[in-house]
């Protein structure tokens, strides 16, 4: 019989980091905007949408035969789409509505194709590039070896699925890094590290401080408050995040809690640049305690 799932953020984030399910994890940071979502109907719809890449044997076939046959069904024959009139919608951001809509940004398109794609056998993963996310697809574990290793394939689910060669790949870094070439000599490539797989809460957490954002361009400090905790569950010793909880519970007056989470981070980031006006929040929090006690 199946364990059940961890229906909470809470405790998924409390597991060993290769137990998190990425997918779940999506599902319940929408559940925070839509109470009622039904989490295993929608992690279902992963299923349905990859019932008809399973029966093609994708296994062990070439990395790029299979981006080419996720590119034909998620793009072409479903629809998935990146969202460029309206990036900043806060839809594009949670995995339900792009399941509903068929658009999103590059972390959420990239977490549809790796739950898709796994479903159907084929090995991608998230990339944490610069400024944008993508997948990257590698040879069956049978067939990997030093020859193999270099037939990976690097995809960007948010244009249209399509595979990035070496020069797409040099193009987009120094465009989102700022690189620039020699005199009379090419783009300099990508340092492999931005290439490796993200780990499933490096994904989650990209995820919500991509919510954080969207939600404090809008004024909405009490779910951009929600998406920092989200983000301490999954690290709890993050200086900024503990900073960025202080100084937002302090806004909206949970004194008690803002105290706790700047002596923190003062402790975790005693030299930082932030730090005296930590210090100084401090301060003022203290003292403001005490005339409420008078």
């Amino acid at each position: 019989m199946p364990s059940p799932l961890p229906i909470s953020f809470e405790r998924l984030a409390a597991l060993p980091d290769n137990d998190i399910d990425v997918a779940l994890g999506a599902v319940l940071i929408a559940r925070d905007v839509y109470p009622d979502l039904d989490i295993e109907r929608t992690l279902a719809r992963f299923d349905a949408l990859a019932q008809p890449l399973e029966r093609l044997d994708l296994s062990h076939a070439h990395p790029r035969l299979q981006a080419e046959h996720l590119r034909n069904h998620l793009h072409e024959a479903c629809g998935f789409n990146g969202n460029e009139r309206d990036y900043y919608d806060l839809r594009n951001s949670l995995i339900s509505d792009v399941l509903d809509r068929r658009l999103g940004i590059p972390i959420t398109l990239s977490v549809v194709y790796c739950e898709v794609a796994r479903r159907a056998g084929v090995a991608a993963r998230g990339v944490s590039f610069p400024g944008h996310f993508l997948v990257r697809i590698d040879p069956s574990t049978d067939l990997l070896d030093e020859a193999s290793a270099k037939d990976a394939v690097v995809v960007d689910p948010f244009f249209g699925c399509r595979v990035l060669d070496e020069n797409a790949l040099s193009e987009l870094f120094a465009k989102n890094t700022g690189a620039k070439a020699g005199e009379g000599q090419a783009l300099p490539a990508p340092p492999s590290a931005v290439l490796l797989a993200a780990s499933p809460r490096a994904i989650l957490q990209r995820m919500l401080v991509n919510l954080r954002a969207i939600y404090l361009s809008r004024g909405d400090e009490a779910r951009a408050l929600l998406a920092i905790d989200r983000i301490l569950c999954l690290t709890p010793a993050a200086p900024e995040a503990l900073r960025e909880r202080g100084l937002l519970s302090a806004r909206l007056g949970a004194r008690e809690q803002a105290l706790v989470d700047l002596e923190r981070y003062l402790e975790l980031a005693p030299q930082s640049e932030e730090a005296a006006h930590v210090r100084t929040r401090i301060t003022e929090l203290r003292k403001r305690g005490g005339a409420g006690l008078n």
